[in-house]
């Protein structure tokens, strides 16, 4: 009998493994043994790789989407994690108010480092603070992360012109020149068009982290961590992500 209960005990625990990495929430907050419910300490980290991390974020949107997402002790965890971080990825998403990347990744108290501001800009600051998430604190996988019909890329392609405003909305300008013209409207009214400028805006703002950090760039070509772009779409919930390296090139880091 006990080496029944035992058999049954093996396999249900290897069924929550399962569904987990499938992007099903169990029925119990349970994470597989390779990963931990609560980042608590380095050892969480440690046993991650940045390809690893990508996964997880992808899984969690997939529970979000099908609106399956793990139940959690918000409050518990706001305590395990009160004596220190150890996050797994940094995010770089915009000011918008429909796109919470903890919520839309489906992460918890302690999982990511977000840096927020209205279109995503990669400024000297926000390159400060990714500096510090990886090379300081752990985390091993850098998004930035855009959304469909961005205000913020809407007011570039109009030519906006508000306060502080004007400066940031010229930082995404770029990405408008970098659409082919086709004779259509280039403005916020032309929803196609936004959209292409803002997978843009995404992709120069990766590689900006790639040319004007040494660092991240440096721990990016040794396998340390993985930089990528997404684009969250508004309606459907979904992040699809842009320019993800082969699962090879992402090393666990050395102990």
């Amino acid at each position: 009998m006990k080496q029944v209960r035992l058999a049954v005990a093996i396999s249900s625990l290897m069924f929550a493994g399962a569904s987990w990495a499938a992007g099903a929430a169990p029925g119990a907050s349970m994470a597989p043994a390779s990963a931990c419910e609560t980042q608590t300490s380095k050892q969480c980290q440690d046993i991650q790789t940045p390809q690893s991390v990508l996964t997880r974020l992808q899984a969690g949107n997939k529970r979000f989407v099908k609106d399956t997402t793990i139940q959690r002790s918000l409050r518990k965890q706001a305590h395990e994690t009160a004596p220190g971080q150890y996050p797994l990825a940094s995010v770089v998403s915009c000011f918008d108010s429909r796109i919470p990347p903890e919520i839309v990744f489906d992460q918890g108290i302690g999982d990511i480092f977000i840096a927020r501001n209205a279109g995503n800009v990669i400024s000297d600051d926000v390159l400060g603070s990714l500096e510090f998430g990886s090379k300081a604190a752990g985390a091993k996988l850098i998004v930035v992360l855009g959304h469909t019909q961005c205000g913020a890329v809407k007011g570039a392609c109009d030519n906006v012109e508000l306060g502080n405003l004007t400066g940031l909305l010229a930082k995404i300008k770029p990405a408008i020149s970098k659409i082919p013209d086709d004779g259509k409207d280039r403005s916020s009214k032309n929803y196609a068009f936004v959209d292409m400028v803002g997978e843009q805006n995404v992709r120069l703002g990766v590689q900006t982290i790639r040319d004007k950090s040494p660092i991240l760039k440096e721990m990016e070509d040794k396998g340390q961590i993985m930089i990528v772009g997404g684009m969250y779409d508004l309606k459907t919930g979904k992040v699809t992500f842009y320019d993800v390296p082969d699962s090879t090139m992402a090393k666990p880091k050395k102990i």
